[in-house]
């Protein structure tokens, strides 16, 4: 027999989707990646990119507090006995995912450890080939593989992720290691304005750093960076190396020219890469539309509805603009309504 609904993906969209799935009573079957080398460099594992965060201190009914009595009765001993010691500063990007997956887990949702390596909508029920070498069917499918922030490929940045390298100028921004100090954002379109626009509200000062002589954002953004008091933009600049130490994390940024300059270092407590996202739709192949930034496309406003009648998209996988948890959760939570509708529809 078919799975009524299958969920591909472990973020925050993913689990929503398990949560309302498994309460409407669609027996959810969530595949939430495999653990594997491979994927650990592409930066996706299960529980999505908030599992490779810190502090989380924007998603709403998580204040800052000693949460370690809560964690330690609400997740499973196995796997809280896996997890890092609680800081007190609120709820962390694993934890708060863990507790996500524990929901979803609480109301029934299945899960398997493997990858969709390739999916067959041409047929219904809908196939997907997973890393298992299983053949998984479904009468709806919801695709919450997330996106993932790209970065230079730097060793020092993979050495200070999370100690003041950041792809998230809102998730991380306020943290208070970046208040009142210097910090730098690389890249040169309308997410790196918008990024050091924002950040210029938290440091004291914020390098925009670019590698050309202006900038790819449109002109109105381009004019908000150069008309703010608080943001240097530094020309012909590339990211060399980013500085730091074991103890404090990033203490600043080495800029290699593109123009045949003398390398220039900058203090600054916190270098945020703001050159885009990769969304994971490569094992689609095709199968559903992609808008041409690779997301999958939404076909009706304010719906879930991808170009394949029966499957749906949530989460930063389809929204190439917000990008937070909450809102990743809120479309999660929109897709397995919309599964359900469309499954009830055809009297399933």
């Amino acid at each position: 027999m078919p799975e009524k609904v299958i969920i591909i993906g472990s973020g925050p969209a993913a689990w929503t989707a398990a949560i309302y799935a498994a309460r409407a009573n669609l027996k959810p079957l969530v595949l939430e990646g495999a653990i594997t080398e491979e994927n650990r460099l592409a930066s996706t594992l299960p529980l999505g990119q908030l599992n490779l965060t810190t502090e989380v201190e924007n998603f709403p009914g998580f204040p800052s507090g000693d949460m370690t009595a809560y964690l330690d009765s609400a997740i499973a001993p196995e796997t809280r006995q896996m997890m890092a010691p609680h800081k007190k500063e609120g709820v962390s990007g694993p934890e708060l995912m863990e507790l996500m997956r524990q929901q979803a887990k609480n109301f029934g949702t299945r899960i398997i450890t493997e990858d969709v390596l390739e999916v067959n909508f041409d047929v219904h029920p809908f196939q997907l080939a997973a890393s298992d070498g299983k053949t998984y069917e479904s009468l709806a499918v919801i695709v919450a593989t997330g996106a993932r922030a790209n970065y230079l490929g730097l060793p020092s940045e993979e050495q200070f992720k999370n100690r003041g390298v950041s792809a998230c100028a809102v998730c991380d921004g306020a943290l208070p290691r970046f208040r009142n100090k210097p910090l730098v954002v690389i890249g040169g379109g309308d997410s790196a304005v918008e990024e050091a626009d924002y950040l210029s509200k938290f440091g004291s000062i914020t390098y925009l750093v670019h590698r050309r002589d202006q900038l790819r954002a449109s002109k109105i953004m381009a004019d908000r960076a150069k008309n703010n008091p608080k943001i240097k933009i530094l020309w012909n600049r590339n990211l060399g190396e980013v500085l730091g130490n074991d103890k404090t994390g990033v203490t600043g940024a080495r800029l290699t020219s593109t123009v045949g300059e003398p390398d220039l270092s900058v203090e600054a407590t916190g270098v945020f890469l703001a050159i885009g996202h990769t969304p994971n739709t490569a094992f689609l192949k095709g199968k559903l539309e992609l808008t041409d930034k690779k997301y999958i496309k939404w076909t009706t406003p304010a719906r879930t509805y991808t170009s394949v009648e029966g499957v749906f998209a949530a989460g930063d996988v389809s929204d190439d603009y917000y990008r937070q948890a909450v809102t990743a959760a809120a479309s999660g939570c929109m897709a397995a309504l919309d599964a359900e509708r469309w499954l009830a529809a055809k009297g399933e």
